[in-house]
């Protein structure tokens, strides 16, 4: 089991804290240290609260190679080398500490998800807050084993993950007593499609692992990362573009400024929306128990006059008998004169 509730640099992640939004900033800077200081500065006066980077240069990441197996398929970027689009959609190394330095001074937890050994050296020497596992290298024994040795939270993404594959990287995480832990359901489809997004996994990894839960979401709009809060999710993370006119390499499955500010305030409704269980009337509801359905007399009655059925009914409001009792009543004798419209009491009626 994972703790439940933890924070990061003071904001309370998991049971009964709102959602985390996290804005992706991935290789949405366009290519430029402004661009990303630009995008940071956009996220913050969206009312982000956090913000996220990915640390890699092509080569601690890939090989340079044009063989088939270093090829994308079928995806957003089909057709280009591994090397060639990571260079293109890279953080240099060189711009983390500005990046860093321009988030907090806006107020925004600023973190990463490093790709090798060298990145979290360089994060571990910008203080990171926590630390994020992207999706495929959830089989980078290696690299789980330098993050947990930082003892910061650990963000898991999950994208084309087995639950044998989960299950040993947590375990690594837990042998390094690592207790922190947010697992981000993710689908690895750039964009997905609703009917992919499988969101039933998230109250399924928080049952089973025993762990916070998230969502690294890769679909298009709104609706799949607010469905996820319903469902649990403690964490969504979702990248961000200045304008998906700018032809930026993540920029067709990103949310601008606009829209990430609609996504933290909906999640927030969403999530006050969700409350707790509650089998008793709300405070809220106090005016409304006043119209539930009670026993009225529905005529003028003198004493001595026998009830039936065309002379007390159950109608709104409450006051009167509860609606259980109308059969018996039903043939009772009255021992006063009864007007019509008074609420039915017991001791309207003879013994």
């Amino acid at each position: 089991m994972f703790n439940r509730t933890f924070d990061i640099e003071g904001r309370k992640i998991g049971d009964g804290a709102p959602p985390l939004v996290v804005a992706e900033i991935s290789g949405n800077h366009g290519g430029t240290l402004e661009g990303a200081l630009e995008l940071i500065t956009a996220c913050a006066e969206a009312g982000a609260e956090a913000v996220k980077f990915q640390t890699y240069t092509p080569d601690t990441i890939t090989l340079k190679s044009d063989a088939p197996a270093f090829r994308v398929e079928g995806q957003l970027w089909a057709g280009r080398t591994l090397h060639d689009l990571y260079q293109e959609a890279h953080t240099p190394f060189e711009w983390h500490e500005a990046m860093f330095k321009h988030a907090r001074k806006l107020g925004l937890i600023a973190f990463s998800a490093p790709f090798d050994p060298s990145a979290v050296d360089l994060l571990s020497k910008l203080d990171a807050p926590a630390y994020k596992i992207a999706s495929c290298e959830l089989v980078d024994i290696g690299l789980i084993e330098k993050v947990a040795a930082t003892g910061k939270p650990v963000m898991v993404s999950t994208g084309a993950a087995t639950d044998e594959e989960l299950a040993e990287a947590l375990s690594v995480l837990k042998a390094h007593n690592v207790d922190e832990v947010c697992v981000l359901h993710c689908i690895s489809a750039y964009p997905t499609d609703m009917a992919d997004a499988n969101l039933a996994s998230i109250p399924h990894i928080s049952g089973k692992y025993g762990v916070t839960t998230g969502f690294s979401d890769h679909t298009l709009g709104l609706n799949a990362a607010l469905a996820a809060v319903a469902l649990g999710a403690s964490v969504i993370e979702k990248h961000v573009c200045l304008t998906r006119d700018d032809g930026a390499i993540d920029s067709a499955f990103s949310l601008e400024p606009q829209e990430l500010k609609a996504l933290i305030e909906q999640s927030n409704a969403v999530h006050a929306a969700i409350g707790s269980p509650k089998t008793a009337p709300l405070e809220v509801e106090k005016e409304s128990l006043r119209f539930r359905r009670s026993l009225y007399v529905t005529k003028d009655l003198k004493k001595g006059e026998r009830l039936d059925s065309g002379c007390v009914r159950s109608v709104r409001p409450s006051g009167g008998l509860h609606t259980r009792h109308l059969p018996d009543v039903l043939g009772r004798t009255l021992n006063r004169d009864v007007p019509q419209g008074s609420p039915l009491s017991w001791d309207m009626l003879e013994e």
